[in-house]
């Protein structure tokens, strides 16, 4: 019987997965919406292929780029051979020369990094990633210089009527990708080497003790990581139609770092809503504010003294105390906790963009908008506010969560008495 509802709940998810993917632009149909999907697509497929090494083997890289943007940069080049015609490829399968790609950088890079694991393996991946980077801006002929390579996805004949020149069916090719390598990447985290790839992140030791070779174990998830890495970079250039030396920089690789761990590294779903994060930050926060780096920051930093586990180990928190019939109890202290802290942010976040207003836009006047209200970055009056919200704001916030620490920990005691209990039964 469990096995029965076991079934129907992978079932469930699943195609309901599959379902999103495809009523998406339905109900965002407008050009932005259609963009943003399309990335988000991308970025998922990436981050997810990130925590192969981060998350399931406990490997720190720092230049998972390399395989993103060395695959975009192969499938650009066979995207202009297919429309010069010396290529004979549908560019519905030009991402798969990006994970080809991936996958073959990963095996030459891979042998080298593999080797040793830890602080050094991090340090060497941000040596490689360094080292590619500097050579796309000496290598104008393959990395295009500056300016980058570009060019056309509607090459070829069209295969029943499809084009790829619409950004809705880029989305749908993109969606396509996205639904198989998560299902791929999943199924991989149950396989014997997924299994054992878990046991070297925990236990590297013992694994040596029956027998595994754990460098052997890291170097094939490299290079199954770099393969869909790969698969990611090709989409890019496919959705851009243009791929510069800023794909494979460390900035690019760092993002990739951020958002896996914002959306919850031990979890197979946290890196799914990074990478959705990582769009939104890049595409949309970008476009509000010029400090938005900095609120990235703010946030990593918040996550990491209040949640290192991520979003995803939130939301299983909460469904554990859920399933108990617990949740109900703490509602009102979530809502007292998003409350304070929403006062607390506001005030900081006033406080930030009139200081960026005063160094950047001078020459604006002292006048700014800020979510419908009108700051004067000179004026003591607007100061003096922002200062006592968030100050207010702070200390009521940590008020509200001293006391929803105590209240989580005695149903964390509760839970942890009745699954003795149940367990003795």
């Amino acid at each position: 019987m469990k096995a029965r509802s076991s079934r129907f709940a992978r079932t469930a998810i699943w195609g309901g997965f599959a379902l999103l993917l495809v009523i998406a632009p339905m109900l965002f149909s407008s050009g932005l919406a259609l963009t943003v999907l399309s990335q988000m697509g991308i970025a998922i497929i990436a981050c997810l292929s990130y925590n192969m090494l981060f998350g399931q083997g406990g490997m720190l890289s720092f230049g998972h780029a390399v395989y993103t943007g060395l695959g975009s940069f192969m499938a650009i080049h066979a995207l202009n051979r297919v429309t010069e015609g010396a290529l004979q490829m549908p560019v519905s399968l030009i991402p798969l020369v990006g994970g080809v790609a991936g996958l073959g950088f990963a095996v030459l890079f891979g042998y080298v990094t593999t080797r040793k694991a830890g602080t050094t393996f991090a340090m060497i991946t941000l040596g490689l990633g360094e080292l590619v980077f500097a050579l796309a801006l000496m290598i104008p002929e393959f990395f295009g210089g500056e300016g980058g390579v570009s060019g056309n996805r509607m090459a070829g004949q069209p295969f029943m009527g499809i084009t790829f020149g619409p950004q809705i069916q880029v989305y749908y090719l993109i969606a396509v990708y996205t639904f198989v390598c998560v299902a791929a990447m999943y199924a991989f985290t149950h396989t014997p080497l997924g299994r054992m790839l878990n046991a070297v992140r925990d236990n590297p030791e013992r694994v040596e003790f029956v027998g595994y070779d754990t460098q052997k174990v890291r170097y094939f998830a490299f290079i199954i990581a770099g393969f869909f890495a790969g698969i990611s970079g090709g989409l890019a250039a496919l959705n851009f139609e243009i791929v510069t030396a800023e794909v494979v920089g460390a900035a690019r690789s760092g993002a990739y770092l951020l958002f896996t761990f914002l959306g919850g590294a031990t979890f197979f779903f946290g890196p799914i809503i990074g990478g959705v994060l990582m769009v939104l930050a890049f595409v949309l926060l970008s476009e509000l504010t010029k400090a938005w780096l900095l609120y990235l920051g703010l946030i990593f930093l918040f996550m990491v003294i209040y949640a290192p586990g991520g979003i995803a180990s939130l939301i299983m928190m909460n469904l554990r105390v859920a399933a108990f019939g617990r949740l109900r109890e703490l509602l009102w202290r979530y809502l007292a906790l998003f409350a304070t802290g929403s006062l607390m942010l506001l005030g900081a976040a006033a406080v930030i963009e009139m200081v960026y207003h005063l160094q950047l836009s001078t020459t604006l006047g002292d006048e700014l908008r800020f979510l419908g209200l009108t700051l004067h970055a000179r004026g003591m009056a607007s100061w003096a506010g922002a200062l006592a919200a968030t100050a207010v704001g702070f200390g009521l916030f940590e008020f509200v969560r001293r006391g929803f620490v105590r209240h989580w920990g005695a149903i964390q005691e509760d839970i942890e008495n009745r699954l003795q209990q149940r367990s003795a039964a």
